[in-house]
């Protein structure tokens, strides 16, 4: 097979036809509902509920998932898949807020019962419920041990109080995967609960005005005196804290893949622009000082997308790569500060004003090497790893 410099189909080695396939799909996708409209959506901050269930229909927001409840089974990489194609939308946002079921419906998956899995996972892959992930805290950032959100056991119910923050999905989301606090104070005291939006005491702010990721809301949610019935505890009371940990390293795979996307993008972006843009009479490749920022700008790219799509295949074969995940994301995430901020420079003025693609890439660059787990935690978890 031809390979295509420049594209993601210089990594033939890890995709086959099946991924081709679910490829095709989501590029379809994303050109005929999402591009068409991704700048009003930007603006507006929100994209239609519908696309939820489009994106069900399709069988996208079930892949990697188990077949029995909706999804499409399948390795790893074709969850890659989705998550490239979806950032081909030009939105991180969007993809943060059409993805948040990728970050809070693995723990149910892999630690609820046969109800809670047709209750809160089978309509969430369907596209007919939105689930987000509750753990960050007003005063907790990344400090998952020290929640404070409590809930108290009385009888056949957990009487919730507290509240997170910077929440995705967090204003539409139907169901909350939250931590709360059921026992000591420290990591052996929490617990993963299933709350509905709908409960009594269950409240959100309005969406919060961001630097980036327009498209997508983020709330903080508040929690007073919310009943959550004891069957909605996802596994064991008190072992919340390691199904979060477990669930971290899909997530950080995931950020990597939006880094490597949005810096891929960027440096398209800039080599399309620095062709056509004619200065001094010649166009802008025709510097030297052009065509070496572009060639460094294409090896970080391919150098962090090859480092992650290699730690990809180790965790699919079961090699447990949680430092080498947090090196990815680190790296990932330089290389797209690094990337997305060129971008701009070789657009010059151009590259400041909305119009412009990089623009945006560079507002929702910024988040993703916070999200996940900054970097300092990154660093923390590598070097205790070494």
């Amino acid at each position: 097979m031809a390979r295509q410099t420049g594209s993601t189909n210089d990594y033939q080695h890890y995709f086959g036809k099946e991924h081709d396939l679910v490829r095709k799909s989501v590029k379809e996708l994303v050109k005929k509902e999402i591009l068409p409209n991704i700048d009003e959506w930007e603006e507006k901050g929100a994209f239609p509920k519908e696309l939820y269930k489009m994106a069900g229909e399709l069988g996208i927001l079930g892949t990697g998932y188990p077949e029995e409840l909706g999804g499409t089974p399948g390795d790893i990489f074709l969850k890659v898949v989705v998550g490239e194609e979806l950032m081909r939308s030009t939105s991180g946002g969007l993809v943060a807020g059409l993805g948040s079921l990728d970050i809070a419906i693995p723990p149910i998956i892999r630690k609820g019962t046969g109800e809670q899995k047709e209750r809160f996972v089978r309509p969430v892959i369907a596209g007919d419920r939105i689930a987000a992930l509750g753990i960050t805290e007003p005063g907790g950032g990344s400090d998952v041990a020290n929640i404070k959100t409590t809930a108290v056991r009385q009888g056949d119910h957990y009487l919730v109080n507290g509240s997170k923050t910077f929440i995705t999905s967090g204003v539409r989301a139907d169901q909350l995967t939250c931590a709360v606090r059921t026992g000591s104070e420290d990591a052996h005291g929490i617990s993963l609960l299933v709350i509905e939006s709908g409960t009594p005491g269950y409240s959100t702010s309005p969406p919060m005005k961001k630097t980036g990721w327009w498209a997508s809301d983020t709330a903080e949610i508040y929690f007073d005196n919310v009943k959550v019935p004891v069957e909605n505890l996802i596994g064991e009371e008190n072992q919340g804290f390691y199904y979060i940990m477990d669930n971290f390293q899909s997530e950080r795979l995931q950020l990597c893949v939006m880094a490597n996307m949005t810096a891929r993008i960027a440096l398209e972006e800039a080599m399309k622009h620095a062709k056509e843009r004619q200065a001094f009479g010649k166009p802008l490749t025709g510097f030297q000082v052009t065509r070496h920022k572009l060639a460094e700008m294409a090896t970080l790219v391919e150098v962090s997308q090859e480092f992650t799509y290699r730690i990809a295949a180790k965790i699919d074969a079961g090699i447990n790569q949680i430092k080498e995940i947090s090196m990815a994301k680190n790296f990932a995430c330089q290389v797209s500060d690094r990337i997305t901020y060129d971008a701009v420079q070789i657009f010059g003025g151009y590259g400041y004003v909305r119009e412009s693609v990089v623009e945006r890439l560079y507002r929702d660059n910024r988040i993703l090497s916070i999200g996940g787990g900054t970097t300092e935690i990154m660093k923390e978890i590598i070097s205790k790893l070494m």
